[in-house]
């Protein structure tokens, strides 16, 4: 009995240690919750109204991207421009999306050859983006977020 009452008082003295907890400053926990996030992918692709109704990612950046190459196809469509020589070429445009949803050109990479010919386009890919209608930016972890995107735009033609 002796022995148990001496086992007894060691557990109770020595248990308690087993039930304490690290405790972590919020600054800690902020810092180490920063680092699991991948910054370079957002949770919900930026969306035209058409758009919205898909969950999955991959389907909403690709219905994001038909619906914008769409836009610009049926702008540049409406300019009836008409090349002198064959074309087969790519102007990347860089464009950023806000956290509010607006649009806006950073950059477009446009070969010589392309400007000879269509010195408007530069013009034309501005109006177009200028006139497309409302976006829902994209999110990350439910906070809107601005979003970056190059989309390519292939300038194929036959010359007359």
């Amino acid at each position: 009995m002796k022995h148990l009452i001496i086992v007894l008082i060691l557990l109770m003295a020595t248990s308690c240690q087993y039930f304490e907890t690290d405790k972590i400053s919020k600054e800690t926990f902020y810092q180490e919750e920063l680092q699991t996030i991948d910054w370079k992918d957002v949770d919900q692709y930026p969306a035209f109204p058409k758009c919205e109704n898909f969950t999955e990612k991959i389907q909403q950046k690709g219905c994001f991207e038909n619906e914008l190459s769409t836009h610009l196809r049926l702008t540049f469509t409406n300019h009836n421009a008409v090349a002198g020589r064959d074309l087969n070429d790519t102007v990347a445009v860089k464009f950023t999306i806000s956290n509010t949803g607006k649009l806006s050109i950073k950059e477009m990479q446009i070969t010589e050859t392309i400007k000879t010919e269509f010195p408007l386009l530069p013009r034309w890919i501005e109006e177009s983006i200028d006139s497309l209608q409302a976006v829902a930016p994209a999110y990350k972890r439910g906070i809107p977020v601005a979003t970056q995107f190059v989309l390519p735009i292939i300038v194929k033609t036959n010359s007359l």
